[in-house]
């Protein structure tokens, strides 16, 4: 037993393939209004379209908008500047932290001056251990004291503090040095100064050189540059006397030189952590290779890429650059990130920031070629298009490394913007970066991306276009496609002929079977009904009879259709009015819909269709999607139209003849001498000449059946008095309305309303 499960859409089912048939009509308001396939198919992809499922299917424009929306988001969440708080506060962490360590330093050196072990309790609180383990506390506090204060000496000696750090007068340090100096010496004791075992004054000598020196660190700290930059670069020499301290202030330089290093070569810096001097040369040296290339490349040259990734490729990482213009993008990129985090900030920070970032790669060598490198890349390839200041106005902080990922994140949106907005004019869908749509928009706006894709492939495979070099063109099956709706309303008062195929209101033979029935007469196709057939004995007999008993007059045909064949002219206004007015899209859909209706359902009919303006001209059918309105001349020259189609529909001696006209007005030109002469309001002359043809068709048979798109007094006088000489009829219309029209019959007089899609 098959069971049936029904369920509401939660995105999780199968979305059946798109329509081809949907695609195409999705784009024929485009090609009709624009006559420019490129066009519609560009507008196609801009706006999306409804899929199978009745759900929409997103366009570029929305992925846009999403693009737009979410850098407002980003602008609107994070603040920029506390990217310069965060390390201002991680620098006063680290400050205080070693503040703090001095501090408790000197009340250790200030309680071993009075003879109090550090860490001994006041006097008359009580004493824990004996004298051996007394002793040992105050032994490890001088060996601590003293390896701190070598470190200091030889930190003071490095940096050149001099007076300021070291304190005293030349005498004092003379005698600094000279007890210093019996430091090596042997006490009587046999223990070395220093050492454990050593006697009280050393003990107190040591306590206040710890002291001094405490006390000038602390001075160092009180004396730092108020700017960031300028107190970083201070401490870059300073001997931390707080382990923990130490290693942070070596946290934040690393950040600030990975970042400095990030700036050129996206996780190099990685790679350098921990190198040796050989692997760190090597690096400066691909550097240099790599400055030297740009310049044989700025001189004309072309630099050998590949043996320069032969070379050095293992430092690029898992996705290396395939080529010196690749490179080249990457490095521009990168620059662009830090540049634009800069820009991006308030002035004073912008600065600082900036002067806190420079020469912090450790290596004068290294920087030096790395800033060649951005003064070549510079000379190259400015990078004004990757240039961009963001107005962050959010609350959510960041630190360095946060914010150069978020600048990461903006310039691919920007990158994004920019290939999307090239789609808008002209540019391939093909170049947007599906992987980087996916990263920032999420894999729907990739998979929505993938189905636009399919968008030309679709019309492609069902054989509606095709490509003829660098552009596409509508296939014949195409225009047909786009032409389905037929206009067989203007058929309704065919005059009766003996061959063709378009229905006329008596019944007749040799046509398509109707689903009407009657009593078979001599001379009709025997489309024999058997139920009536048999009905209509069994009521003759008064009942059913086996076998039935049937006479001539039970037998019951189907009716069929007596048909025509035409020969039609089509008559397409091209004058700048109809675009002016609205109505030119409005019209080609009627041609379309009439030719389409012609070649598909009356293939014994011939079909010509005329464009005119300010002269006439016979257009191929399958040109017709491509028509536009001529807007480099003016004038509506019938005259010339009508002239012409005469011409036409001369080949043709049976049958009946028939011109149809689409315009929106009554004829501003006509031809004199081979040249249009053009007046409005119109001349009585063209007029005259105009209704001169009209006549003429009259005369020759022809008749002529007009859509109007417009309803202005002087055109209605006009096609009244054309419809009263042919005796044909007259459509009216609006553009808006095209599928609903009125149908004026001169011939019965009467009004008519037929409501359809054309």
């Amino acid at each position: 037993m098959t069971i049936y499960r029904y369920s509401e859409w939660d995105g999780s089912q199968e979305i059946p393939p798109l329509d081809p048939d949907q695609v195409l009509e999705n784009l024929t308001d485009d090609l009709m209004n624009f006559g420019d396939l490129q066009h519609a198919l560009r507008n196609l992809l801009q706006r999306g379209m409804r899929n199978p499922m009745g759900q929409r299917l997103q366009g570029l424009r929305d992925l846009l908008q999403q693009l737009r929306q979410q850098r407002r988001q980003m602008l609107d969440r994070y603040n920029l500047s506390s990217v310069f708080d965060d390390i201002k506060n991680r620098l006063n962490e680290i400050v205080q932290m070693e503040r703090e360590t001095i501090d408790r330093r000197l009340q250790e050196a200030l309680q071993g001056e009075r003879g109090q072990q550090p860490g001994e309790p006041q006097a008359g609180s009580p004493q824990q251990g004996g004298q051996d383990d007394g002793l040992s506390a105050l032994d490890k506090a001088l060996q601590e004291a003293l390896e701190t204060a070598q470190r200091a000496m030889e930190e003071a000696e490095r940096s050149g503090l001099g007076q300021q750090d070291r304190g005293g007068s030349p005498q004092d340090r003379q005698s600094g040095r000279q007890r210093g100096g019996t430091q090596g010496e042997q006490s009587p004791g046999g223990a070395q100064q220093g050492k454990p075992g050593g006697t009280g004054d050393q003990a107190n000598e040591f306590n206040r050189m710890l002291r001094q020196i405490a006390e000038r660190k602390k001075q160092f700290l009180d004396n730092l540059p108020s700017d960031l930059a300028g107190a970083v670069r201070e401490l870059q020499n300073y001997e931390f006397m707080d382990p923990e301290a130490r290693a942070k202030f070596q946290e934040l330089m690393e950040m600030l030189k990975k970042a400095m290093m990030d700036t050129f070569f996206k996780d190099l810096y990685n790679q350098i952590q921990g190198m040796t001097p050989e692997q760190l040369e090597r690096i400066k040296q691909m550097v240099r290779d790599l400055n030297r290339m740009l310049q044989e490349k700025m001189a004309g040259g072309e630099p050998d890429f590949d043996q320069f990734m032969q070379q050095y490729g293992d430092l690029f990482g898992n996705n290396p650059p395939q080529s010196l213009d690749d490179l080249i993008r990457q490095m521009q990129a990168q620059i662009a990130q830090m540049q634009n985090l800069l820009d991006s900030m308030p002035a004073d920070m912008r600065q600082q920031l900036q002067d806190l970032l420079a020469d912090k790669i450790g290596d004068p060598e290294l920087q030096q070629a790395l800033n060649e490198l951005a003064a070549n890349l510079e000379y190259m390839f400015p990078m004004r298009d990757l240039r961009n200041q963001y107005p962050f106005r959010g609350d959510e902080e960041l630190d360095l490394a946060e914010a150069m990922r978020l600048m990461e994140r903006m310039q691919g949106i920007d990158e994004l913007e920019r290939q999307l907005e090239r789609t808008q004019y002209g540019g391939d869908i093909e170049e947007i970066d599906e992987k980087k749509l996916a990263e920032i928009l999420g894999e729907e706006a990739a998979e929505t991306l993938r189905q636009l894709r399919q968008f030309l492939q679709i019309l492609e495979d069902a054989g509606y276009i095709r490509r003829r070099g660098n552009t596409w063109e509508l296939t014949p099956r195409g225009t047909r496609k786009i032409g389905q709706k037929a206009l067989g309303e203007i058929y309704a008062q065919l005059k009766k002929d003996s061959f063709g195929k378009h229905a006329v209101r008596e019944r007749g033979t040799g046509g398509e079977r109707a689903d009407e029935t009657k009593r078979y007469e001599f001379g009709d196709p025997f489309h024999l009904d058997i139920e009536r057939t048999l009905f209509n004995s069994y009521y003759r007999e008064g009942g059913p009879s086996i076998p039935a008993r049937l006479q001539p007059e039970d037998f019951e045909v189907y009716r069929t259709e007596q048909l025509t064949q035409t020969a039609t002219v089509m008559m397409l206004d091209l004058s700048w009015s109809m675009a002016l007015r609205g109505s030119f899209q409005a019209a080609k859909k009627v041609a379309l819909a009439l030719n389409n209706l012609i070649r598909s359902q009356f293939t014994r009919d011939s079909l010509y269709i005329i464009g005119f303006s300010a002269y006439a001209r016979e257009l191929k059918p399958e040109q017709l999607p491509y028509v536009r309105w001529d807007e480099s001349v003016l004038g509506t020259n019938m005259h010339h139209a009508l002239i012409l189609a005469q011409s036409l529909l001369a080949k043709h001696k049976v049958g009946t003849r028939q011109i149809i006209m689409i315009s929106d007005g009554e004829p501003t030109a006509h031809l004199e001498k081979g040249r249009s002469y053009f007046a409005y309001p119109p001349s009585p002359i063209t007029i005259r000449e105009t209704l001169k043809e009209v006549k003429r068709c009259t005369q020759k048979g022809i008749i002529i059946n007009t859509f109007m798109l417009d309803r202005n007094y002087y055109l209605k006088e006009f096609v009244n008095q054309v419809a009263k000489i042919n005796k044909g009829r007259v459509f009216y219309t609006t553009p808006d309305k095209l599928g609903q029209y009125i149908l004026v019959d001169y011939v019965t007089s009467k009004r008519k309303r037929i409501g359809g899609g054309i």
